[in-house]
């Protein structure tokens, strides 16, 4: 466990923390917090303290197995998922992770919020050869984690993914798996920010200090919200500052519809404070992958999208790189593994390009599906695995 307090006097604050529980190591953590408050500059941007607060009636899922499963139980799994890779002779890594979380916020005006919520983590990797591939799930109990599952389509795309051929660089249809999405569409929603857009900082922004809110940016297809008691995620109902956390659209059919406001810039602006877009859901459609790609005459499966980074923070042009099984798709059926590819990509143009959705699947604190995006721009061929 881990106690933070945090002390003010009038603008001025600060923090302290302790991983110590005894009553003595708190009020030491609490005197050191007041301490360092009273030698702080004024914070300009200081916000009043939150009363009581009214969150939503859904509580965040608990499953005890998962909160109980031994070190033991889990490393029982790992086994005969590493057995699955010794049978097909590749090599294979990865983690297997649970998680028994309990977040408790209050202040001295009244706010107090406490949740528990479960979390179990796969991550698989498989090499042989000059092939690789990798799979990722997330899941708030261990008995929705498919792990065998996961481990043997990752065996399998890596025994496929050996001898890449070459594919020059340029603009190719593209099946985004969604984990290659979990790895991209955060980097856009980050940037909805309603500072950011008054400020002429971001791709929402209008000039004089006007926003694009409102505006048909994307595909109709591309529907994103924050819910945290989306089936697959059933996080807390408040967020770390005890704002509410939640239901809220954030784009609703391509439209924006709501921008993240701080209390700070909300107050300046009039506006109400929605605090940070997490967790988040992009809405999927009913298909799978595979028919997606079946959808497909000619283009590239990407299974992992890897070292993103902005190219142009404005304008939300990032580059990265393909990795562990990327396979070029002929005639609705994957043809052959082709080497990786370093992508330069506009994160907008890349959802208003959006042809189809997959079903949805979770990777930590995002739900998301996999996409079939047209005129997805490749840069250069890169020998990374």
């Amino acid at each position: 466990f881990k106690v933070t307090v945090t002390s003010y006097f009038g603008q001025q604050t600060a923090s302290a923390s302790t991983t110590e529980l005894e009553p003595e190591a708190i009020t030491a953590t609490i005197q050191r917090a007041e301490a360092l408050a009273k030698i702080a500059p004024p914070d300009p941007e200081w916000m009043p303290l939150l009363t009581k607060q009214d969150y939503p009636s859904t509580p965040a899922a608990c499953d005890e197995a998962t909160a109980h499963l031994s070190p033991l139980a889990r490393g029982e799994i790992v086994e005969k998922v590493c057995s699955l890779a010794r049978q097909k002779q590749v090599k294979s890594s990865g983690t297997l992770s649970t998680d028994n979380k309990l977040f408790a916020i209050g202040n001295s005006q009244g706010l107090f919020a406490v949740s528990q919520t479960t979390e179990a983590d796969f991550s698989f990797t498989a090499k042989i050869e000059d092939g690789s591939s990798w799979g990722n799930l997330t899941a708030y109990a261990i008995k929705d984690l498919p792990v065998q599952a996961i481990a043997t389509k990752t065996i399998e795309r890596a025994i496929a993914s050996r001898q890449p051929r070459r594919l020059e660089p340029g603009d190719y249809t593209v099946i985004l798996e969604p984990a290659a999405m979990s790895s991209l569409l955060p980097w856009l929603v980050w940037n909805l920010d309603a500072r950011a857009a008054d400020e002429g900082r971001s791709f929402m922004s209008k000039g004089e200090g006007e926003n694009r809110l409102g505006e048909q940016i994307f595909s109709s297809k591309v529907n994103i919200y924050r819910d945290s008691a989306h089936p697959l995620l059933q996080t807390s109902n408040f967020l770390p500052d005890g704002l509410s956390n939640s239901y809220l659209d954030i784009v609703r059919a391509g439209i924006v519809k709501n921008l993240s406001y701080s209390r700070y810039w909300a107050k300046k602006q009039g506006k109400e404070a929605t605090g940070y877009f997490s967790p988040l859901v992009m809405a999927g459609e009913n298909q799978t992958v595979a028919d997606l790609i079946a959808q497909t005459e000619k283009g590239i499966l990407i299974t992992r999208a890897w070292y993103v980074r902005y190219v142009n923070p404005r304008t939300l042009e990032v580059t990265g790189m393909t990795r562990d099984g990327t396979f070029w798709i002929e005639e609705g059926k994957i043809a052959y593994p082709i080497k990786n590819l370093r992508f330069n990509q506009v994160l907008p143009t890349m959802l208003h390009q959006i042809e189809s959705l997959s079903q949805v699947a979770r990777f930590g604190q995002i739900v998301v599906p996999g996409a079939k995006v047209k005129n997805f721009h490749f840069s250069s061929i890169t020998d990374s695995v």
